[in-house]
């Protein structure tokens, strides 16, 4: 799988790596801090723009949009005919990722963040799914017409 798709498996590792930085790293050197998403927020509330979300809200979409990534990657790579791997690798990532996180100082393991990562992992299978999908067909469509010309010939 790794050797057929080198640049892939390449973007793949790249981003898992920028993951395990932004999500096992010790708060107190943690990537983004919490301050600047808040005074962002608090400067567009005052603006009167997306008043519904606070920032639990806030967090639990941004966890949702890191791991869309990470299934369009993951479903790049195991394939089409795989899928159902593709769904389930977030789930496992993100239980790694938390039982890491309880011997990380101030990080708090949180099963909100268990499901909006495979949400977002799920949705990125499921994007990749549709943008993949004419290949995917066509691919089909010359298998099947593969074997009926073996059968033709037999």
């Amino acid at each position: 799988m790794f050797h057929r798709h080198p640049l892939l498996s390449f973007g793949t590792f790249v981003y898992m790596g920028f993951l395990g930085w932004v999500t096992l790293t010790p708060a107190t050197n943690a990537p983004i801090p919490l301050a600047l998403a808040a005074r962002i927020l608090d400067a567009l509330h005052r603006r009167g723009y997306v008043l519904m979300i606070d920032m639990n809200r806030l967090e639990f979409l941004a966890n949702i949009a890191l791991f869309v990534p990470v299934g369009v990657f993951l479903l790049l790579l195991v394939g089409s005919e795989r899928w159902w791997l593709a769904m389930i690798g977030p789930f496992f990532v993100t239980a790694f990722i938390e039982t890491m996180q309880r011997g990380i100082p101030g990080r708090v393991p949180d099963e909100r963040d268990l499901l909006a990562n495979t949400l977002g992992g799920i949705a990125g299978v499921v994007m990749a799914m549709v943008l993949t999908l004419p290949g995917t067909l066509r691919r089909r469509r010359r298998k099947r017409q593969a074997r009926a010309m073996q059968w033709g010939q037999a």
